[in-house]
């Protein structure tokens, strides 16, 4: 029997959604089985923290355990290596920062490109970073900072957790900004740093406020800017350093990825399921405690935010001839 045209044409269309039904329900279904998240941190830190947390929260909402596996090492880059070479099934997934985006220029080496091999899926939190100087030092002001560094090239000491440590990349864009020459310390990490910094060893340091908030309010350290764009709820006192040097912005976003190729329904269901953790008290207080705000993007908003920090450090990076060590 032959079928009238429009009879075939609706049977046609019923065929062709039948896939997309199908994926759209594989996606609702998932996850089928215990999912991980890399870390490219060791145990106990903020990243390791963001992992936990989130992790816990996927847990109870979608049934099966989200675990952290830790696998620290070359800054994180060990980490995403991990992912890219995964499976792009939502099985494995990465806590993504903006460590992985500046690695992308400061690595030569890499086997994988950031913005090309990893699916953005949902931003977490974003964190500022605060310039905190040692009660020594007798500059009360970012101006007055930078007035006694042009007066005293090179004599002035700025610790950091290490070469392509945040603080360092916090550091060189301040430097780049204020035209300013600062004799650089690294440090093997946040914690060595912070301790001669204390003890007068070094005299300023662009920590996470995290590490810096309990210091600051026992007096121990005097900040004097923060520096994302807009001062920060936990310091709403200290200025940005935007106000002193125009164009100063610098911040950790941290947030889930997958591997690219990824089905977009698992993303979507991901993505949707970290939305709702952002409006959960429980969890935006722990952000707050850890000194960041929620940072509640699409996934595509995000996808631009990884290119456009991508961008900016890599321009910091060749400016100031940084490799990693």
């Amino acid at each position: 029997m032959r079928l009238r045209r429009r009879t075939f044409l609706q049977l046609a269309a019923g065929v062709t959604t039948l896939p997309a039904i199908s994926r759209f329900a594989w996606g609702q279904r998932y996850p089928l089985r215990p999912v991980r998240i890399i870390s490219g941190f060791p145990p106990g830190g903020i990243n390791d923290t963001y992992a936990r947390l989130i992790g816990q929260w996927l847990s109870e909402r979608l049934g099966q355990q989200f675990v952290v596996e830790n696998r620290p090492g070359a800054g994180g880059t060990i980490a995403a290596e991990t992912l890219v070479r995964a499976a792009p099934d939502g099985y494995t997934l990465l806590l993504t920062t903006s460590a992985d985006a500046w690695n992308t220029t400061l690595y030569d080496n890499l086997k994988f490109n950031y913005v090309r091999d990893i699916a953005p899926v949902a931003p977490i939190a974003r964190g500022p970073g605060v310039l905190v100087v040692h009660p020594s030092v007798p500059a009360g002001s970012v101006a007055e900072l930078i007035a006694e560094a042009k007066r005293n090239p090179g004599k002035i000491t700025v610790a950091s957790a290490g070469i392509g440590s945040a603080p360092h990349m916090y550091w060189e864009l301040f430097r780049s900004l204020a035209g300013v020459e600062m004799l650089h310390v690294p440090y093997r990490g946040g914690g060595p740093a912070l301790t001669d910094l204390l003890g007068g060893q070094v005299q300023l340091y662009f920590g996470t406020t995290a590490s810096s908030i309990e210091y600051v309010r026992a007096g121990k350290l005097r900040p004097l800017g923060v520096t994302t764009a807009s001062r920060a709820a936990v310091l709403p006192d200290v200025p940005t350093l935007d106000e002193f040097l125009p164009g100063y912005e610098a911040s950790i976003y941290v947030g889930i990825a997958a591997p690219c190729n990824t089905p977009g329904e698992i993303i979507q269901r991901l993505s949707e399921q970290i939305h709702l953790a952002l409006s959960d008290p429980k969890i935006t207080s722990r952000i707050a405690e850890l000194g960041d705000t929620p940072l509640a993007l699409s996934t595509s908003e995000f996808a631009k935010l990884v290119v456009t920090e991508t961008e900016k450090w890599s321009r910091v990076i060749h400016a100031a001839n940084i490799r990693a060590e």
